[in-house]
């Protein structure tokens, strides 16, 4: 038959008129290699024919089958009704014009629907393969005719190639195309060896970290290419590419590698129902067939790869919002942190202001304590509130910052969260810091004031009393029984005055704890004060008891002047203690001093004889004593016997010489004083021509 022209609807172009016999021969090789070298007689020969057709017809059956479901897919997008027949259903071009619109996804415009002509089947079909011509297809050999008259080998063949064009043409990964990585994959799927999973640690270990999951096994399986037919097809490693991508769709570990059958149905299954890959031919086309058929594999397989790819464009997006949530949630994060920490800075300085203007003072001390608790907030409270300050002020650009980064819209704290409102609310407390201070400083000042001039007061009043007393003691004239009354007067005004000095001591105390250590408003302190009320206090004890003595000695009639003058002195000098009366010790001391030996026994008969029955000898006592043993007492020349028994015959006496004769140190002082002096010692012959008449 001679060509027509492509114009001619109704003309079949000259592939149609191909002989399919011949055809066959050549989609596989090796019936030539068969006619060429089998060696084998007649009937042998036509036997292995036989067979290589019955294979190729199995392999055409499952291309038939495979593409059929493939397109039925498609179809099933849209909600289309599916082929029955692959040959037939297409002839009209509607079905062919609803695939291209679903895997191109573009709209052919309008078309017959339900066409019932030739030519309308032929201008559906026409405006298909054009579609097809702009997506950059060549079509071959392969006019619309053709397809309208049910030239299945042609059907196959625009099949095929619309699968490569929108479906296996875009697959490809750093240098492999579409076709090379599906070839690998079909040496893996069909052509791997029992060895370990792909996904092994030793297999993955020769795999670039930075390798595409889409690409398993594109990169795992290149060591495969180059001598595929040395392993034995295994369908366990159907399941293999499902574990890679998806372990927990099925465990590959747990797989009997003997049942050839259940491991491939099982990997159809898995991928059918989990991952939405639909099922293009039977088991037995996989596992009981010496080569399956490769466009078959090659369409099913490209659905694992746009599969495995969906999946991971949904894991990218998934990282990529994900990676935004976390910018967002830590965004979100930093921004309560910072509000949070604001009020709880903000509530900290409202409450200390709080505090400090509700408190008082109790006292200088209370002042003090609250002066010490100003300081120690100032040095570590403040201190945090000022670090956290500068922190929060690092917090908020840090926040402004990463929004800015991520081209997200700038933080706006809320109203009160502002760090012009923490700046407000700073130099509030600033100025009740400084109001505060000048407070506590203000009492502490007005109390130390009061106290220096309460102490003053006390301090120059209890002086001028103390004055005025020594002046009436000084005044003092008049009867004795007068100056008697005048002096136990002064005696009872000292009373009172002792409790004022316990006062002095007291207020000079809290002086002391307010650190006050000078005092202008006054003279005298504490210790000055206490000092003259004990000499004051003193002088009129002793004023009194002088003039009471002096009282009895006027009633002592019986005694010489110059015996009573000796007789007091040595009184006076012997109490110690100016109680007006002599103690026991105090009683021999004035003994010795006039003169008397004794010994213990003796001492304690004559202190009895003088006491009368009481503990302490009595100014009127002594007198009466004394005036009982001057009656006894030797004459001036046996005085001066006892001075040269002393002197030991010296015309002199030393010092010395009076302590050897057992004088006390007082009366000695006194002898030393009344003695007038001679060479070494002093001259007692003179003192005693001098002292008596």
């Amino acid at each position: 038959m001679s060509w027509r022209s492509p114009t001619d609807g109704f003309a079949p172009s000259r592939a149609s008129q191909q002989v399919v016999q011949d055809n066959v021969r050549v989609m596989d090789k090796t019936w030539e290699n068969i006619q060429k070298k089998s060696k084998l007689s007649g009937p042998q020969r036509r036997y292995r024919v036989k067979l290589l057709l019955d294979v190729l017809l199995m392999g055409f059956c499952c291309t038939l089958a495979a593409f059929t479901n493939w397109i039925n897919n498609q179809l099933k997008q849209k909600d289309v009704a599916p082929l029955e027949s692959l040959d037939t259903d297409l002839c009209t071009g509607e079905k062919l014009i609803q695939l291209l619109e679903i895997i191109g996804d573009e709209s052919l415009g309008r078309y017959n629907k339900t066409p019932k002509l030739r030519i309308q089947k032929v201008e559906n079909m026409n405006k298909a393969l054009e579609f097809i011509r702009r997506r950059g297809v060549n079509l071959t050999n392969i006019g619309a005719e053709d397809i309208v008259d049910a030239n299945v080998k042609l059907i196959l063949g625009l099949i095929w190639t619309i699968i490569l064009r929108f479906t296996i043409s875009e697959i490809s990964e750093e240098g492999l195309s579409a076709k090379e990585g599906v070839k690998d994959f079909h040496v893996f799927f069909y052509g791997v060896n029992e060895g370990p999973h792909p996904m092994h640690p030793t297999s993955i270990s020769k795999i670039s970290p930075s390798a595409g999951r889409t690409v398993l096994p594109c990169k795992l399986l290149m060591r495969f290419r180059e001598n595929p037919a040395s392993f034995t097809k295994h369908p366990v490693f159907r399941c293999a590419l499902i574990h890679r991508h998806r372990p927990d769709l099925l465990d590959y570990w747990a797989l009997d590698k003997r049942k050839r059958h259940e491991n491939t149905q099982l990997a159809f299954d898995v991928a059918e129902q989990q991952l939405g890959i639909p099922k293009l031919f039977e088991v037995e086309d996989i596992v009981d067939v010496a080569k399956p058929d490769e466009r078959s594999v090659m369409t099913y397989v490209a659905q694992y790869f746009h599969a495995f790819s969906a999946q991971d464009k949904m894991g990218v997006a998934g990282r990529r919002v994900g990676q935004m949530g976390v910018v967002m949630q830590q965004a979100w994060e930093m921004q309560n942190e910072y509000e949070r920490r604001v009020r709880a800075l903000m509530d900290a300085i409202n409450g200390i202001q709080s505090i400090w203007g509700s408190s008082g003072f109790a006292g200088y001390s209370d002042a003090r304590r609250q002066l010490h608790e100003f300081e120690t907030y100032k040095s570590t409270t403040k201190r945090g509130w000022v670090a956290e300050r500068r922190e929060l002020d690092s917090l908020l650009g840090n926040i402004q910052t990463k929004l800015k980064t991520y081209n997200l819209r700038q933080y706006s704290p809320p109203q009160g969260h502002t760090l012009q409102d923490l700046a407000t609310c700073w130099d509030s407390l600033v100025e009740v810091e400084a109001a505060r201070k000048r407070a506590i400083t203000v009492y502490i000042r007005d109390t130390k004031d009061a106290l220096k001039k309460k102490f003053a007061n006390a301090a120059n009043q209890f002086q001028t009393n103390l004055n005025n007393i020594s002046g009436s003691l000084t005044d003092l004239e008049g009867d004795l029984s007068n100056q008697l009354d005048t002096v136990q007067e002064l005696i009872l005004r000292l009373e009172p005055l002792k409790n004022d000095l316990q006062d002095l001591e007291r207020l000079n105390a809290e002086c002391m704890e307010a650190h006050i250590e000078d005092n202008e408003f006054t003279i005298y302190s504490v210790e000055d004060l206490s000092f003259d009320f004990g000499l004051l206090t003193q002088s009129v004890v002793k004023k009194s008891a002088f003039i009471e003595n002096q009282m009895v000695a006027r009633t002592k009639t019986n005694i010489t002047p110059e015996q009573l003058e000796e007789f007091t002195e040595t009184f006076r000098l012997c109490d110690v203690d100016n109680s007006n009366s002599l103690k026991r010790e105090e009683f021999k001391s004035a003994l010795q001093a006039e003169g008397t030996d004794f010994g213990d026994t003796t001492f304690e008969n004559l202190f009895q004889s003088a006491v009368r029955g009481g503990e302490e000898v009595s100014f009127e006592q002594f007198i009466d004593f004394m005036k009982a043993q001057q009656e006894d007492r030797a004459n001036p020349e046996q005085l001066k016997v006892s001075f040269q028994t002393l002197a030991g015959d010296k015309p002199y006496i030393t010092e010395a010489d009076l302590y050897r004769g057992g004088l006390a140190p007082a009366l000695v002082e006194y002898l030393k004083q009344a003695m007038p002096t001679r060479g070494e010692g002093y001259d007692y012959a003179q003192f005693v021509d001098g002292v008596f008449v």
